[in-house]
């Protein structure tokens, strides 16, 4: 903008201009101003979402609402089964994919055949617990067909879920698809179609009808797809090969053995979700002074608790001793 000089304009025309320009956010404004929720601050929940998926219908007052909650991390997969109160959520149970070593997948728990196996294992998780396991076993035979449990003949309605995905965005082919589907393949009904699952092709003219391939789909949920990387990496570059499946190396898996390791794996989780509990140690505990002495022979240091008076003194007495070494230096 030009300055008043520029334009020659007097002072008193300035002024008078001025005048008229109304000021919005005034002091009443900000009085009244309400600050989004914390976890909206903090780019956490989408609250358009959450209200969606949260509420229940007026005739199912107080009846649970429960959602299937995906989320990844940089190292894993989790999976929960959650449902809202006004308290908070409550997890009903939960399963992520750093528990797959106890299933014989000790590596590579973020890629989308680790998802599958992981919503496998909430999904069982989540039956055996409500005591539905024995009456919905799921699908058995893994081919990546379309599946629904509610089209089955049951005499019980099956354990509904709606998914909940957070913050992610639902691409087609998404991770969050392979844990959807393991969940769906084990025995929970939860609303979805085969749109966003990969080997789904839509329809290129209208009124055509749209196409899905299984077999693509298994092919992700069996690891064919980090297979073929492998088998490219050892042939093209093995330096490379030895630096990205380094874990995989190190565990005496190779590209062959990628399948079977999987399917392993899926028949493990069926026959006992709840995995390998770890054996507790018997060990035991004696205090000398700051020092914790183990019944196996290790040793740990663990500080007195003292008071404000004796930590005050403390401080005192290292400022002093601080001084008198100045002093003697000086």
């Amino acid at each position: 903008f030009r300055s008043l000089k520029e334009r020659a304009l007097p002072i008193e025309t300035a002024l008078a201009a001025m005048a008229f320009v109304k000021l919005l956010k005034n002091s009443a404004y900000f009085k009244r101003f309400q600050v989004q929720k914390r976890r909206r601050r903090e780019g956490k929940t989408d609250y358009y979402a959450r209200r969606k998926m949260v509420r229940q219908d007026k005739n199912k007052f107080n009846n649970r609402k429960y959602r299937f909650v995906v989320r990844f991390t940089n190292k894993r997969c989790i999976t929960q089964c959650v449902y809202a109160t006004l308290r908070g959520d409550v997890v009903v149970a939960a399963a992520a994919s750093n528990e797959l070593t106890h299933f014989g997948i000790p590596c590579g728990h973020k890629n989308y055949a680790a998802a599958y196996a992981t919503g496998l294992l909430l999904a069982r998780r989540v039956l055996k617990k409500f005591g539905l396991d024995e009456k919905f076993k799921g699908k058995e035979e893994l081919d990546g067909e379309e599946y629904h449990v509610e089209d089955e003949e049951n005499e019980q309605r099956p354990f509904k879920c709606i998914l909940d995905v957070g913050l992610r965005r639902t691409c087609v082919g998404h991770r969050m698809w392979g844990a959807l589907k393991g969940a769906v393949d084990g025995g929970l009904h939860i609303p979805h179609s085969t749109k966003n699952f990969p080997g789904f092709k839509p329809a290129e003219e209208k009124g055509a009808e749209s196409e899905y391939d299984a077999e693509a789909h298994k092919e992700r949920i069996f690891g064919s797809h980090v297979k073929e990387y492998m088998e490219m990496l050892q042939e093209e570059d093995p330096t490379k090969y030895e630096a990205h499946f380094s874990k995989f190396i190190a565990e005496g898996i190779d590209a062959d053995k990628m399948e079977d390791m999987y399917t392993e794996a899926h028949e493990k989780i069926r026959e006992d979700p709840e995995g390998e509990k770890a054996e507790k140690k018997d060990i035991t505990y004696e205090r000398d002074d700051e020092t914790m002495k183990a019944s196996d022979g290790t040793e740990h240091v663990r500080s007195n608790k003292i008071t404000m008076e004796q930590r005050k003194e403390k401080v005192a007495a290292k400022i002093a001793a601080a001084q008198a070494k100045m002093m003697e230096e000086d």
